[in-house]
């Protein structure tokens, strides 16, 4: 009796702790995860980029007007 408590309070402290045996597993993996890569400087932006970035569409060129992508063609 006296050891299932013992390992009822070891178990609930470490949950506790939040150093229960998923979160160690994914912390070790997220460390050696592949580095993800960016999308190339010279990639059209799309319309939703555009006017988060601050900018408006311009339909009849087809550019993004001001804001981050200003002068860019749209994808």
């Amino acid at each position: 009796m006296r050891i299932r408590r013992s390992l009822a309070a070891g178990i609930a402290t470490a949950a506790l702790a939040g150093l229960g045996l998923t979160g160690a597993s994914t912390a070790s993996a997220a460390t050696y995860a592949a580095p993800t890569h960016a999308a190339p400087a010279d990639a059209a932006p799309t319309v939703g980029e555009c006017e988060d970035g601050g900018g408006t569409v311009d339909w009849a060129t087809g550019t993004c007007k001001g804001g981050k992508y200003d002068g860019q063609k749209i994808d």
